[in-house]
């Protein structure tokens, strides 16, 4: 049996003639955190965007868990099990951290049933032990608007585990954070690795060098331009080409 959780074959994805995505190949393990860098153009949004279905395929497919995507719907590809995190954190601002959890995991699944009805043993447990995972449990009650821009960042990830993914695919979890911040998302996506294939989208090196343990994947021009550590990407000199524009002699 295959240990891929995801595998991406000959996938192209055209945009009135633009290529995007480029006879793209990627395939990573069950249990995986993957890096994917590179420059901006390089492809990476319109790579999560086909994975979640928000974009078809040109030419090519996706396959979760040994399942063709092609044609499924957004709303069933979530429910397949894909989680997705875009860069600006989307959580409720009027809600306070606990409720904005206690929504997600709600089965009612409606704001109503959230504010005005006691949650069960097991989502408070589920709840609790989220706000711990994600570090706020001291701010549980207060409102997400009063949230720094890492909380929210760490609360939409929560929001996110709540909703019991297999593949959580998190797009550039560090802009906009300080150095504290961006080491608590950090250390929470390398907590999550743990027990969740993760892909992450990101730009900070110093981010990535914190969470690669494992391979990294180097987007140029809608294509795979090359894998490895953070160690043989960084000191590949197609990649410093890619990012600085010429070869080191």
């Amino acid at each position: 049996m295959s240990n891929k959780i995801l595998e991406i074959q000959d996938l192209t994805v055209s945009f009135d003639g633009f290529k995007a995505l480029n006879n793209l190949n990627f395939s990573m393990n069950s249990g995986e955190l993957r890096v994917i860098i590179g420059p901006n153009g390089a492809g990476k949004t319109t790579f999560l965007d086909v994975i979640t279905g928000k974009v078809q395929p040109t030419v090519g497919r996706v396959l979760f868990n040994g399942n063709n995507l092609k044609k499924t719907p957004e709303y069933k590809i979530a429910r397949m099990g894909i989680g997705r995190k875009f860069q600006t954190p989307r959580v409720y601002l009027n809600l306070t951290v606990r409720e904005n959890l206690n929504l997600v995991c709600n089965r009612n699944k409606n704001v109503f049933s959230t504010l005005f009805k006691k949650p069960q043993s097991t989502e408070q447990r589920t709840v609790a032990g989220l706000l711990e995972t994600i570090g706020l449990e001291a701010k549980a009650n207060a409102p997400a608007t009063l949230l720094s821009h890492g909380e929210k960042q760490r609360l939409e990830i929560g929001m996110l585990v709540a909703q019991s993914p297999d593949l959580l695919l998190v797009d550039e979890p560090a802009a906009g954070l300080t150095d504290e911040e961006t080491e608590n998302v950090g250390s929470l996506l390398l907590a999550l690795a743990e027990s969740h294939s993760i892909i992450a989208i990101e730009h900070d090196m110093e981010f990535v060098r914190q969470i690669a343990n494992d391979r990294v994947t180097v987007l140029h021009e809608g294509s795979v331009l090359c894998e490895g550590t953070m160690e043989e990407v960084q000191n590949d000199p197609r990649v410093v080409e890619v990012y600085l524009g010429e070869v080191p002699e």
